[in-house]
């Protein structure tokens, strides 16, 4: 216990001393050198310095060995795959991408449901093994994987739900044929509940134990963290709210493909450009880069009306917060949050004049009044998500150290979870 709470003190604060360290955990000093050089010995610690700003002799100061464990992290879409390795502090020291084309993740007339399973399998070790060698580590070293993608994996049958526009990812037998290839265990999340963990631990959402995350971008979809857990649903589907039946749009029956239900299509991506055409907004001046692709179009078009929030554009940030707000009150008045985090590219691109008028309207539609906040992790949420996740499992091993006296990367082979 000892060791676990010096542990997490160098995980939350850094380097500190040996004076440091007794004074925190309430140890005398003696029991501290012990402690420390146990931990030392053990590989979980490193003497990294002297501190500064004292007059006499300088105190030895003592962090976590970064180096302790790797872990690794993936984020799929359908024409991309995004890896990432991180040390045991949770630094990013690899990324690697591949890119999968269309034509590549489409499944052929024809084509035998193992060789697209093959296929996927070999992207998601090239997308791993890139992002480790800009480590300088090979694949072994990484001690967990764990992969984000839409849709769910039913923990029943192993097989990939709510995603059909990610071909070659459904066969039953892709976690066995990933575990069969890789050295390590292999966890599976959605890419939204994984950017609830990113906001949960690094973001907007800390100290919340009850918040709901509506991601948008290329499909809408929800996190739902209740009591300070992720709550998944009985097969996985918990917060496919694209499918959500809204006023105003006809019930979508019998489909399972994205963009087909009734909030999908009223909030969702494509919608902010009907909304634009509507008032007589270009979507991109002059057809830049990016201008066939609807997210990079929705983001254009909602930077613009935030940047400058009048005339059309304040009425299409209007719209827009109304169309966000009607699916959201639905979720308001079964769960009552604490809190509402807008995330993804298009909801970040409306900014907080969007989510001030998003907050408005929900307010009209809602028993309870959630605050909404915006995304307090920059950059890529699903992809840190997925790092956080795999760390945390592997914190409690590396730092148990009544169970393993010499932690570190193992490179033998583990069963996928």
């Amino acid at each position: 216990m000892n060791d676990r709470a010096a542990l997490e003190l160098l995980l939350e604060h850094g380097p500190l001393s040996r004076t440091r360290i007794g004074s925190l955990t309430g140890l005398s000093k003696p029991t501290a050198s012990q402690l420390l050089a146990r931990l030392e010995a053990a590989g979980l610690v490193v003497a990294t310095g002297t501190a500064g700003g004292r007059s006499g002799p300088r105190a030895q100061l003592y962090a976590l060995h970064a180096g302790a464990a790797y872990v690794a992290g993936l984020d799929v879409t359908p024409g991309r795959i995004t890896a990432a390795v991180a040390d045991l502090t949770g630094r990013i020291v690899g990324r690697g991408e591949l890119s999968v084309p269309v034509a590549a993740t489409a499944p052929a007339s024809g084509t035998a449901p193992a060789s697209r399973t093959a296929a996927v399998v070999g992207q998601v070790t090239e997308a791993l093994d890139r992002a480790a060698a800009a480590a300088g580590l090979d694949r072994s070293a990484v001690r967990r994987l764990v992969v984000g993608t839409p849709g769910a994996f039913d923990p029943r049958t192993g097989r990939l739900r709510y995603a059909d526009h990610l071909p070659g990812w459904h066969s039953p037998a892709l976690p066995e044929e990933l575990a069969a290839a890789l050295p390590m265990p292999v966890a599976y999340e959605n890419d939204v509940n994984l950017a609830a963990v990113a906001e949960q631990r690094l973001g907007a959402a800390r100290g919340h134990r009850d918040f709901v995350l509506l991601w948008n971008e290329t499909g809408l979809g929800a996190a739902l963290v209740l009591g300070g857990r992720l709550h998944r649903g009985w097969t996985g589907g918990a917060g496919e709210v694209g499918f959500l039946p809204v006023p105003g749009r006809p019930p979508v029956r019998g489909v399972r493909a994205l963009n087909a239900g009734g909030y999908q299509e009223l909030a969702g991506v494509e919608a902010v450009s009907v909304l634009a055409a509507g008032l007589g907004i270009a979507p991109t001046p002059g057809g830049g880069p990016g201008a066939d692709d609807p997210v990079a179009v929705a983001v254009s078009l909602l930077s613009r009306a935030a940047a400058r929030p009048e005339g059309p554009h304040l009425e299409l940030l209007r719209r827009h917060a109304t169309a966000l707000a009607t699916g959201l009150a639905s979720l308001v008045c079964v769960l009552d949050p604490e809190i509402v985090v807008l995330s993804g590219a298009v909801n970040a691109a409306g900014g907080e004049v969007l989510r001030a008028l998003t907050a408005a309207e929900l307010a009209e539609l809602a028993p309870s009044s959630p605050r909404l906040i915006l995304s307090g992790v920059p950059g890529q949420p699903v992809l840190r998500g997925a790092l956080e996740t795999a760390l945390a499992v592997t914190r409690d091993e590396v730092f148990d150290t009544s169970r393993s006296p010499s932690p570190g990367p193992s490179p033998g082979p583990g069963p996928s979870p």
